[in-house]
């Protein structure tokens, strides 16, 4: 179980993160929570699988809020490469409503599709188990994510091939 704060920012992470962010809450921010939700107004999220798969991602996804609002909460209650059920609770964020509200968004899109990639990832593992082959991500990846794609297939098992064409 983790919780609190990251530990120790990676500055590469929060630019996609922020690009992110900027992308859906513009120059405004989040207008119809800012039209509906009382100023000021607290609350506790949680983020729960809907279905069983990989955990991948919720580092990046929990500091989304962290870079909204370093008084926001989070608290992850369980770690990448953990395999989960559908209704598992994966972690809570506790702060000013608004702020939850303005990045869950991002943060769940971010989690549900680095979960995807390492439950894929997880199920080609699992079939060449006891085997001497190992499954190795290629730089195939969706542009600006690849550090976070790549980070999702070694929670799956899988291994990195290289970065980019500058490495390997």
């Amino acid at each position: 179980m983790v919780s609190g704060k990251d530990s120790t920012p990676d500055p590469h992470i929060d630019g996609i993160l922020k690009a992110a962010l900027t992308e859906d809450l513009g120059t405004v921010g989040d207008i119809t929570s800012d039209a509906t939700v009382p100023e000021g107004a607290e609350a506790t999220g949680r983020i729960v699988a809907r279905a069983g798969g990989c955990i991948a991602g919720l580092g990046p996804a929990l500091r989304v809020f962290s870079l909204l609002d370093d008084s926001i909460a989070t608290r992850a209650l369980e770690s990448d490469g953990t395999m989960v059920e559908a209704g598992t609770e994966l972690a809570t964020i506790t702060g000013l409503a608004r702020t939850i509200l303005a990045g869950e968004r991002v943060a769940l899109n971010l989690l549900g599709r680095l979960c995807g990639i390492a439950t894929a990832t997880r199920k080609f593992v699992d079939r060449v188990a006891g085997t001497n082959a190992t499954i190795v991500d290629t730089r195939k990846t969706t542009p600006l994510l690849r550090i976070l794609e790549k980070m999702a297939v070694r929670a799956g098992g899988g291994a990195n091939h290289r970065m980019g064409l500058y490495d390997a």
